[in-house]
Parts: structure tokens; sequence; C-alpha cells
């Protein structure tokens, strides 16, 4: 018998099977039907486009986690010739903190602030992501003279519990679950009673996949799933790299039951959300309407974030020409950003020079 006699050609439906395997060599009963090989012939080519996902999966798995700066003490980015490029693209937001105030006059900033990584340092396990009493400290003063968001991937009422101010806006699972202030905010020019729920119809089908997720990712340590209402986060953070195709394999097995699902990453984290069009740039959009400014030339958006999802915001500011981006990173990404800060620290001595500024300008207005 020839080599050639015992290639499987996949065109087996065309030709018949007769002609594509000897008879003598054919493993499977003479009832066989062409219908039956197809389906054969097609789980086959799912294995291997599942796998060829699952190694894309793992790559980007890896690009989306660059390696930790350990160092606490390290004050700069990396002298490369790329970082060097990278920062004059996007400068510090501290150094150029003057020009960011002067394209700000005659209008009102607005502030959107991602929470982990921006507010809080990232922690190994996310139940932990306290903000830092300085920190709150900063945002409160920040939302007395600016109106405020946190725009962040976590479920609303958990971020809540971390930051635990009351005249701020919440936009949780990546904008889907948005509410406004809980108290009298002087901003009074929007609707301050916003609530906002992008995608309810999707609840019962979040909190299966969550069920789910758990149930599949038990046997691999340091997996974390979190249920954030409306998504779900698959935290890898804690999880050895050896074990991330297995993680990434089970998380695909559950996705592949819900096509009105999707996934995205973030920094050590795989989310499964709904498919339907809004993320975080949408609910910035949301947001500056509620508060009267939608078509408004007399508004400066600034938002702080760090991971991957808060481009899409990046990106609307850059689209309406309006506002600034500001990436928190210590190594150079792409990104749709003007401006970087390099770690929670620096946002909270930038939050803390606008609110000096906005009380020395108040100031001077009123001795003039």
């Amino acid at each position: 018998m020839t080599n050639q006699q015992n290639v499987v050609v996949l065109d087996v439906i065309s030709r018949g099977v007769s002609n594509v395997l000897p008879r003598s060599s054919l493993p499977v009963p003479k009832s066989f039907s062409p219908q039956d090989l197809k389906m054969l012939l097609m789980k086959r080519l799912e294995a291997e486009n599942g796998g060829a996902k699952i190694s894309a999966w793992v790559d980007s798995m890896r690009a989306s986690s660059p390696t930790r700066i350990k160092s606490s003490t390290t004050a700069s980015l990396p002298e490369t010739d790329d970082a060097s490029s990278w920062i004059v693209h996007h400068p510090s937001a501290l150094s150029m903190f003057e020009q960011i105030v002067a394209a700000s006059k005659g209008k009102q900033i607005v502030m959107f602030l991602d929470y982990d990584g921006t507010l809080s340092p990232i922690v190994e396990d996310p139940d932990q992501a306290f903000m830092p009493k300085e920190m709150r400290a900063t945002v409160r003063d920040v939302a007395r003279y600016f109106p405020t968001a946190i725009v962040t991937g976590r479920c609303r009422d958990k971020v809540y519990s971390f930051v635990k101010l009351a005249g701020l806006y919440y936009a949780g699972s990546h904008g889907m679950d948005i509410k406004g202030p809980s108290k009298s905010c002087k901003y009074k020019k929007g609707n301050q009673g916003v609530l906002f729920q992008a995608a309810s119809e999707f609840l019962p089908m979040i909190d299966e996949v969550y069920k789910d997720l758990v149930e599949k990712t038990k046997s691999i340590p340091g997996t974390k799933v979190e249920n954030n209402k409306f998504c779900v986060s698959v935290h890898f953070r804690c999880v050895d790299e050896k074990s991330w195709a297995a993680l990434a394999e089970q998380v695909r097995s559950v996705l592949n039951h819900y096509p009105k699902l999707k996934l995205t990453q973030g920094r050590k984290v795989l989310e499964i959300r709904p498919t339907i069009k809004w993320d975080k740039g949408r609910a910035l959009e949301f947001l500056l309407e509620s508060l009267g400014y939608a078509n408004s030339t007399n508004v400066l958006p600034v938002y702080i974030g760090d991971d991957r999802s808060d481009e899409d915001a990046f990106k609307v500011l850059r689209e309406r020409g309006q506002g600034f981006g500001i990436l928190v990173s210590k190594l150079p990404k792409e990104t749709n950003a003007s401006y970087s800060l390099q770690e929670p620290s620096e946002v909270k001595e930038f939050l803390k020079r606008l609110v000096d500024w906005k009380k020395m300008s108040q100031r001077a207005a009123k001795c003039a």
C-alpha cells in the first residue's frame, strides 16, 4: 500500500468515500454515510481551529501582561530609544500640567477615572484592591470642584465599596451599569439621579457563565473568577504561565455555548462581556450627555486609566478632538492617550495639583 493511499483528503464529500480511502483500510462500517463523515471532519477542523484560537489567546495574554517593574524606587521609564520616542509622543501629564489647565480656559473640566491600577495599586487578590486613604481624600477634593466619574470593569457596587464617596458618578461593568451621585450635587445642569443599565437582559446569562467558569477553572491553581454583574472576569495574575493555555481552553469551552457573549482582555484578566456595542468610551459620552455637555464646546473631559479597556475612552476623546486621555503605565505601549503617568502615586499628585490650581483660580477671580 502506498503512502498516497493512506492520505485523507478533505473533499471527500464531493469525491465520495471509496475514492479517498481503499476499501481494505476503511476504519468505519460500510453504512458510514458521507453526512456522517462530513460531521467527523467538521469536528476535526473545529478542534484544529480551537487549538489555533487558544494559541492566539495565550499570545494575547502575554502581550497584555508585560513584565512588572518590581523596584518601588523606579522613577522613570526604562532608558531605551523606544521609550524615549514614546515619551515624546505621550509626555508626562505632570510636566505638561500648565498646558493641560491652559486648555481648560472658559471650559468645565470633567474627570473620568479608572479604578484598578489608577486609583488603587494592582494587587494579586482583586478583593483586596483597597484605595489608600490619601487617594480617597484627593478624589473627594476633586469631586468638590469637578464632575467626577469612576469608570471601571468592576461591578458598580463593588467599586463603590472600595471608594466610599457619595458625590461621584459610578460606571461599573465597563460602563454598562451607571449611577449618578447619591446625594445633592452642585452640578445641576444634568440629571443627577441617572441610572442606566445597557445589558439588563444578559444578567441571567452572565450568572450562568460565572457558575460554569468557577466549576471549570477550579482545577487550575491561582485562578480567580469574579462576577461583575454585567461581565465575568477571570483573573490569572496568580496562575503559573505554564497553565495559561489550559485556562484559556476552559474559558473557550464555556464561551462556545454563548454566542451572544465575547472575550476581551485586560491586565492579567480575561473578561466575558455581552456583544452589545457598549464600552467605556460609550459610557464617557453618555455621562457627558447626562451632564448637559453632549454637543458643548465648553467642556474639557480628562480620562485617566491604565488598562486596555480604557483605550475605548481615549479613542473617543481623540475622535471628538476634545479633552485628554492620560495613560497610567511604566512601560511604553500603543495608546490613544495624549499624556502619561507612571503609577497611582503620580495620579494622586496630578489630581492634587488640579485641585490646588482650581482653588487658586477661584481666589484670583474673587480678588479681580
